[in-house]
């Protein structure tokens, strides 16, 4: 849309079930964050996994949303001939400062609806993380809320554990 005029180049914006949806714009808390989780799963992972931050995500028939950070599938085609799939997602992560009622509601049922295994919301707000699992049609079968003290680790790196106050230093 951007390259047809209808959307300027520089617009945040996501296609969610078939309606462009504002983005918010990023703040400290929200950037710190995404910066922090970007630099940790990629020296923890390295080659295990392909980090890939504020890109979109195909999920038919009606969303490209762009997660904060997406965990791929290593895969012999590069993600540069075309965009991820659904199918090649093993985290979903969203940071969520002013759009956690939004992302709880929408992104995690939209996730869980395209098979996404794992979907992690991180509160920026209170150091916390949300961790949804086991995603079925109506939503994530399971919810977890990790603070101060508490580790997580990825269900398909369960040997690679984090600990939340890092996400937020």
């Amino acid at each position: 849309m951007a390259e047809a005029g209808i959307l300027g180049e520089d617009e945040r914006v996501e296609l969610i079930e078939g309606e462009i949806v504002q983005m918010a714009p990023f703040g400290p808390r929200h950037s710190g964050c995404v910066i922090n989780l970007n630099r940790l799963l990629v020296t923890r992972l390295g080659d295990r996994a392909v980090v890939s931050p504020q890109n979109p995500v195909v999920i038919p028939p009606r969303s490209v949303p762009q997660p904060d950070l997406l965990l791929l599938r290593p895969r012999a085609v590069s993600y540069g001939r075309e965009l991820p799939g659904s199918e090649d997602v093993l985290l979903a992560v969203e940071v969520a400062d002013t759009t956690i009622r939004f992302d709880r509601l929408v992104k995690a049922r939209l996730y869980a609806r395209a098979g996404i295994a794992e979907f992690w919301l991180c509160l920026a707000m209170d150091g916390a993380v949300e961790v949804y699992r086991g995603p079925g049609a109506d939503g994530y079968t399971g919810v977890t809320l990790h603070g101060t003290g508490d580790s997580v680790a990825p269900l398909a790196f369960p040997d690679v554990g984090f600990a939340v106050p890092d996400f937020f230093a």
